[in-house]
């Protein structure tokens, strides 16, 4: 199976909130710049939003918080694309603190945080989804892998 290379970060001190831990906002910061290097994979990177006038725009995403994460910690980023359809691509991002800017996690190293997304390509000129170049859509199929079991999942209702 192909994978998609690691993005990688630091968590700078500004990214800090007041609990002494990054703040939400700089999550989805960091999962943010880990689509667009998606997207770059993809085929779908300026010179493609340049001469097409389409790009990728994320409709709904869920993420999960699953550990603090303190100021300094480097980042590592996988992505896994779990399908793609005609004008439509589901994907996510798991975070990883590793011990130095070049480690890749361990095997076993649980995600600190995950965000699953569902992004449709957008032809901007007309404000409306079109389909992806076969090329495009034969990338993302290509990159496809089975989700894990907390994808899917939705907010669980207080009692």
């Amino acid at each position: 199976m192909k994978r998609l290379p690691l993005f990688r970060g630091t968590v700078r001190p500004e990214w800090i909130d007041y609990n002494g831990h990054m703040s939400e906002a700089f999550y989805v910061l960091v999962f943010g710049h880990a689509t667009d290097a998606l997207m770059i994979e993809t085929g779908l990177d300026s010179g493609y939003r340049e001469s097409t006038g389409c790009s990728l725009y994320t409709v709904e995403s869920h993420i999960r918080y699953l550990q603090d994460v303190p100021e300094g910690a480097h980042l590592v980023i996988r992505t896994r694309v779990w399908g793609a359809a005609a004008r439509k691509a589901r994907f996510a991002h798991e975070m990883y603190v590793v011990p130095d800017p070049e480690s890749e996690p361990a095997p076993e190293a649980a995600p600190v945080a995950t965000t699953e997304l569902l992004a449709v390509h957008v032809d901007q000129r007309v404000g409306r989804a079109t389909g992806f170049p076969d090329a495009v859509r034969d990338r993302f199929t290509e990159l496809t892998e089975p989700a894990p079991d907390w994808a899917g999942r939705s907010i669980t209702a207080v009692a």
